[in-house]
């Protein structure tokens, strides 16, 4: 994948919350990248490669869902963590069949989600180094 590394990738129309996690995750020594729409997401992802994603599923124009089946076009590996003030089943099912093993009900716990994140990244494989493989540990 093109362009540089960033810890994490918040996407959240709500620019409080979207803050809020920028802020909190970048005092926990995450690099962050901030996108209020799935649009600016997509855009983002060509450009930097997140380690994590964490993910509003009601956002207008496009919605969650549709930024995370693009999101898994263009990259299929990155964890996402799914976002939502609504305890929507349907959304989640189809959520945990492109590949989301985790989701945050909204209005939720900082510390919940850092720990999450830090979970997280811990488990993610090595990045490749000079062409060199991939260790998986």
């Amino acid at each position: 994948m093109p362009g540089l590394t960033s810890d994490v990738l918040v996407i959240d129309d709500q620019s409080g919350v979207r803050k809020l996690l920028g802020e909190v995750l970048g005092k926990e020594g995450y690099r962050v990248e901030l996108a209020g729409s799935g649009r600016e997401a997509i855009q983002k992802i060509t450009t930097y490669t997140p380690l994590l994603i964490l993910l509003d599923m009601r956002m207008p124009h496009l919605s969650g869902l549709e930024t995370l089946q693009e999101i898994r076009q263009i990259c299929g590996t990155i964890p996402v963590v799914i976002m939502t003030a609504f305890d929507e089943l349907d959304t989640i099912t189809k959520a945990k069949e492109l590949g989301v093993r985790h989701w945050i009900q909204k209005p939720f716990n900082l510390k919940d989600v850092c720990f999450l994140v830090k979970a997280l990244l811990a488990e993610k494989p090595v990045k490749k180094q000079d062409e060199g493989i991939i260790d998986l540990r």
